[in-house]
């Protein structure tokens, strides 16, 4: 029991102190959306989400997840205190992300006019995506910084670049939309990406390596194992990147720029403000799963630990979407955007079933197996696209929100049955209670909101129930910690 409440622990101050950086990133997201969203409208939000979505892919496909592998060499080095190795790792990093850079801006470049094309139907933003083929660069050098500071284990230099980048590109970025309206943003993105690179410089400048000379043949031997390892993590996340082009040129042609923009505005304030949880747990679940997967008691346990923290974490966040959504909306955007409220609502119940299947993800990248997880990736997102594709045919942006519900159905039962056959995983029963509950409250108060008229009603009830889950998630918390004790040593932190 001793060790359990340790475990939790390290989770609960992992997300905490991983979490702020996240938080203090999404202030300032918040800003940035909600002057997009008054100066450009949807039309802007949609324009720069189907060129950021493109860029995205074409980095997909040029980065061989050097993001992912490299962290594990680096690390590896720096934790045997093997200097010399560390040194040449990240000299050989360092050439790779050039090669890969160079290679995304030219492969854009190339295919500009094809970019254009088939992202817009026309050929009109071919000049855009040529200058944009800059940013894949940039990002790409940027990347094998930041890599470099994780592997080393200064995350406090790493946040600080993250947080100092935001900041300095929204008070450069804001004045371009002001200005220049739809011409801002693809300058726009452009500084964003030269802002990041110098910024994450400074930070990694101070760690002061002096980088050995390495040749072509010790570039290759060293660095074709960084290449494997990410091919298959690079090749997952294209066809995510892939599926969500797919997605947004489907809504383009069915339904019209401004629906895309409703739509990256929907799944932007759910991805951003609620997958702040998965991304400051993420930091700390992979490794701790990493070094008990051999263990199949101990890596059971890690999973179903997980998986309690989160759900405790989330259930009271997203029944708060789920009641106050208009609110939030005309907070973050403005009351043009109050169609997606159904779309998020939805959603917000799906990503009980996402939680889920996203620990379950873990266990099979955890247990090394990447064709597996390359496998189950592609099955479940070309499902999940058609189901997309069919709810917005049919149902407009709410369908979205009901096959985002559906698809992680059966994303969960897909996981659960790999993870099950494979590695012999299993559910425990607290795991299965917590997220009966969870999920019911979160359906008792959807049904609030869409089934009673009157809104005074609705959210008095609603606002009853997000108390409800609170008091549940805050007991439950504390009888497996001590949350006085442990904000305190998250203070003196």
């Amino acid at each position: 029991m001793s060790e359990d409440k340790s475990s939790y622990k390290q989770i609960f101050k992992a997300t905490s102190i991983f979490g702020g950086v996240q938080v203090f990133n999404i202030l300032i997201s918040i800003i940035r959306s909600k002057f997009i969203a008054v100066l450009l409208g949807p039309t802007g939000m949609g324009i720069a989400g189907l060129l950021l979505s493109t860029v995205t892919l074409m980095s997909s496909l040029t980065s061989f997840g050097l993001g992912v592998s490299s962290v594990k060499d680096i690390a590896a080095a720096h934790e045997s205190k093997k200097n010399e190795e560390l040194l040449k790792i990240s000299a050989i990093l360092n050439k790779l992300v050039w090669i890969t850079g160079l290679l995304g801006t030219v492969l854009t470049l190339v295919l500009s006019p094809l970019l254009s094309k088939l992202t817009f139907n026309n050929y009109e933003y071919t000049w855009s995506f040529i200058l944009l083929s800059s940013t894949l660069f940039l990002g790409q050098l940027t990347l094998g910084k930041d890599a470099v500071l994780q592997g080393t284990r200064q995350l406090k230099w790493l946040a600080s670049a993250n947080m100092v980048s935001s900041i300095v590109s929204l008070i450069i970025t804001l004045p371009l939309y002001y200005f220049y309206g739809l011409k801002g943003i693809v300058p726009g993105m452009i500084v964003i990406s030269c802002c990041t690179l110098v910024i994450t410089q400074f930070f990694y400048g101070k760690l002061k390596l002096v980088l050995p000379q390495v040749s072509k043949k010790e570039t290759w031997e060293k660095g074709k194992s960084m290449l494997k390892m990410g091919f298959f993590l690079s090749l997952s996340g294209l066809i995510i990147t892939g599926c969500a082009y797919i997605m947004r040129i489907f809504i383009t042609k069915v339904g019209g720029l401004a629906d895309v923009g409703f739509y990256n505005a929907g799944f932007g304030i759910l991805n951003s403000y609620v997958g702040i949880i998965f991304t400051a747990m993420a930091t700390d679940y992979y490794p701790r799963l990493s070094g008990v997967i051999n263990d199949k008691v101990k890596f059971i346990s890690v999973v179903n630990q997980q998986g309690n923290v989160a759900l405790l974490i989330l259930g009271p966040i997203l029944t708060a979407f789920i009641v106050f959504i208009n609110i939030a909306i005309i907070i973050l955007y403005s009351k043009e955007f109050l169609s997606i409220n159904l779309m998020i609502q939805y959603s917000a119940i799906g990503f009980f079933f996402k939680t889920a299947s996203w620990l379950l993800g873990f266990v099979v990248l955890a247990k090394g197996s990447t064709k597996l997880f390359f496998r189950c990736e592609l099955v479940a997102n070309l499902y999940i696209t058609i189901m997309n594709c069919v709810g917005y045919y049919y149902w407009g942006l709410q369908g979205l929100g009901i096959s985002f519900i559906v698809g992680y159905i059966l994303y969960l039962l897909q996981m659960l049955y790999v993870t099950q056959k494979f590695y012999g995983f299993y559910f425990e029963p607290y795991f299965i209670k917590v997220f009966i509950i969870q999920l019911a409250i979160a359906c008792l108060a959807l049904c609030c909101i869409r089934l009673i008229d009157n809104t005074l009603v609705s959210y008095i009830l609603g606002s009853i129930l997000i108390a409800i889950t609170m008091v549940f998630s805050l007991y439950s918390i504390n009888k497996i910690i001590n949350v006085k004790e442990l904000i305190s040593k998250i203070k003196r932190k």
